[in-house]
């Protein structure tokens, strides 16, 4: 199983940037797929996360700014930031679970991760 993310880089607060994650060895509408992300010095946290059904959960900080996607065709998903803020610069991470786990938002429930992509908001 491999998780490519792509898609990171540097925008100015208020703009928007989409980051994007490609599965090969699983299939992400299989799966329940989350966005992470950990600033220098905290702790991962989760960003938001698609059951296999297409709902989703989203972060309270990110709530009306990200969109999560999911493209079946290209076994790809993204993550729209709209109004990026400073405290939004962090590594993303897209992981997935296999395991139809509970607890979409912790970590430890997530199987395979993807190498992580760098957000970088300017004030």
């Amino acid at each position: 199983v491999q998780l490519q993310a792509s898609g990171g880089g540097l925008v100015q607060a208020g703009g928007s940037l989409r980051v994007s994650c490609a599965a090969s060895g699983l299939t992400f509408s299989r799966c329940t797929v989350a966005w992470f992300r950990q600033a220098p010095g905290k702790e991962r946290e989760v960003v938001t996360a698609m059951r296999r059904s297409g709902s989703t959960f989203h972060a309270d900080t990110v709530k009306g700014r990200f969109t999560m996607s999911r493209d079946n065709s290209k076994n790809t998903v993204h993550l729209q930031m709209n109004s990026l803020k400073p405290e939004d610069a962090a590594v993303y991470y897209c992981a997935v679970d296999v395991n139809r786990s509970v607890a979409i938002s912790t970590a430890t429930s997530y199987d395979y991760w993807g190498q992580g992509t760098l957000v970088t908001v300017s004030s």
